[in-house]
């Protein structure tokens, strides 16, 4: 075989507990959500040579790997915020295919809500107040307040109103409202949504992500060891990445965040299109997230993001672009870095495999053939986007 000829899916993808789990640690959560995803693919982890992880606060991939029990002779730690997992996969994908791995464990768990619940702070510190931040933080601008910023931005140059953003985190919940595994389930108005406390103007409350915990794993094999497996295969069929910046002065336009870059790539080497996507899974920290990255991604044109999200374009059943079909942070769970999340909601949206009360349909009444997740780190500071298929 050549190297790099080499075709990957995905075979197993699972959650561990979510929402409110205390009395537990983040290692427990990686190794429940590893434990499903190999029961899931139906292999046994001695078929693992590949390992990825990243955490909040300092869980390194060698401590992870063996607490799992694993060996891995390919190994990634990647940290650029909540689009890691999407950058990660993009990386394996390359190994696999080039022939360094055979089968690659992407991991993640993290206690976010029960550590500040235990009054113990922690965060993500790749993305602190140190080196050039240091001169922002004086100001104000710190994580919601530069996303609040740039939503700002958005409003002033585009005309987009507070009540369409509103409208990403209704949807958000209409979605999350049909899945079991949300934290978050009761419906939501856009009255609701306005009327919450003020968090950083524009965002109340609602218009920001939840705290959860959480863990989650995908399991990425070179074809060969697709037989193997019980499950269907979602094929890898394109990624892209990109790094735009970490300081507000070193951005150079608002709005426009790094998933213009790699959705462009994404597509380009998957050679697909955005109108041929049926469902899409977008890293909504925020809704001006969801919003902008939808544009970015080519799903409408730029400034167009607020009318393109209302009258429940976003709903999972009966959208025209079903988007984050879980609930998504703004709802299902946020144990932060919550990029892998969005690929097992893909995988499974994709095998059919989510319930048919939020099951995505083509409008033939088939199953999706074509799904992109694309995660976004700090403040729009980095983006991976993943475009994944099904025979």
């Amino acid at each position: 075989m050549i190297p790099g000829s080499r075709k990957v899916a995905v075979v197993g993808v699972a959650l561990s507990d979510c929402g409110r789990v205390d009395d537990t640690t983040p290692y427990a959560l990686h190794a429940q959500a590893a434990r499903r995803a190999l029961a899931d693919a139906g292999l046994d982890k001695a078929v693992i040579d590949g390992f990825a992880s990243a955490g909040l606060g300092t869980l390194a991939p060698a401590e992870v790997a063996e607490y799992l029990g694993l060996r891995p002779t390919w190994v990634d730690s990647t940290s650029v915020g909540g689009s890691t997992w999407e950058v990660m996969a993009a990386h394996a994908t390359d190994a696999i295919a080039a022939g360094h791995a055979d089968a690659v464990l992407l991991v993640y768990g993290s206690t976010a809500r029960a550590d500040i619940k235990a009054g113990r702070r922690t965060g993500n510190l790749s993305f602190g107040a140190r080196g050039p931040l240091q001169f922002e933080v004086p100001y104000g601008h710190t994580l919601i307040a530069k996303y609040a910023m740039a939503a700002r931005r958005h409003m002033h140059e585009y005309g987009t109103t507070i009540e369409q953003l509103a409208q990403v985190a209704v949807q958000a919940r209409a979605n999350a409202a049909l899945n079991p595994e949300a934290m978050f389930r009761t419906p939501i108005t856009v009255d609701d949504v306005l009327d919450g406390p003020m968090i950083a103007d524009p965002f109340t409350k609602l218009h920001c992500c939840i705290r959860s915990d959480g863990g989650a794993a995908v399991l990425l094999v070179a074809e060969e060891y697709v037989r193997d497996c019980r499950t269907a295969p979602v094929w890898v069929l394109g990624a892209g990445e990109h790094v735009s910046h970490t300081t507000m002065s070193e951005w150079p336009d608002f709005t426009v965040s790094p998933a213009a870059v790699s959705g462009r790539l994404a597509f380009e080497r998957a050679g697909v299109r955005p109108e041929e996507i049926d469902f899409a899974e977008i890293y909504d920290a925020f809704t001006y997230m969801t919003l902008v990255t939808l544009e970015d991604l080519g799903f409408c044109g730029k400034g167009e993001g607020g009318a393109f999200v209302e009258k429940g374009r976003l709903n999972a059943v009966g959208g025209e672009l079903p988007v984050n079909t879980d609930g998504g942070g703004l709802s299902a769970q946020h144990p932060g870095m919550r990029g892998l999340f969005l690929l097992v909601e893909a995988v499974r949206q994709l095998r059919g495999e989510v319930g048919e009360a939020r099951q995505v349909r083509r409008p033939d009444g088939q199953l999706p053939r074509l799904a992109v997740a694309s995660g976004t780190g700090g403040w729009f500071c980095s983006s991976g986007t993943v475009v994944l298929g099904r025979q």
